[in-house]
């Protein structure tokens, strides 16, 4: 799978343990940064990160933060996107099988490395249940996303 992943100032260091993680096993990683502790704007990295995703350059998308508050919100603007803040193991799975999630929105100063790869390695694992009910949850959301958008 080739996953694209992304991480303000305050989630660059839990990136740069993630993406070794996602290599180990057996995935493809686009880095798209950031890589300092310079302040930048979480915003630029979802956007990045969601079009690779949306224009089909990745399957999935990773983003990170302090919270990941910031991500998911930016992340959840994108047509197409259908991302999920992800703090524990159980909401994982969930997100994957019910929500059929693209990217997952991770915070840096609330779980560390240990959390974050468990976290990673199911939701990445998880396949869609594609059960009558999640389909049709999912595909309202679509219709949303479709009646809300800003793009003709």
């Amino acid at each position: 799978m080739k996953i694209a992943i992304g991480a303000d100032h305050a989630g660059y260091r839990l990136k740069d343990v993630i993406v070794p993680f996602l290599q180990e096993l057996g995935h493809e990683v686009e880095d798209l940064g950031c890589n300092c502790e310079q302040s930048v704007d979480y915003p630029d990295y979802a956007i990045t990160v969601c079009d690779r995703v949306v224009q089909g350059a990745a399957d999935r998308g990773i983003l990170i933060c302090g919270t990941g508050i910031g991500m998911s919100i930016a992340a959840n603007k994108v047509p197409g996107i259908r991302c999920a803040l992800v703090h524990d193991l159980f909401s994982a799975k969930a997100t994957r099988e019910h929500n059929d999630t693209n990217v997952l929105a991770l915070g840096e100063r609330v779980i560390g490395p240990g959390v974050a790869q468990e976290i990673i390695r199911i939701w990445l694992e998880t396949p869609f249940s594609e059960g009558e009910r999640h389909t049709g949850r999912v595909n309202k959301v679509k219709e949303l996303e479709h009646r809300f958008s800003l793009q003709p």
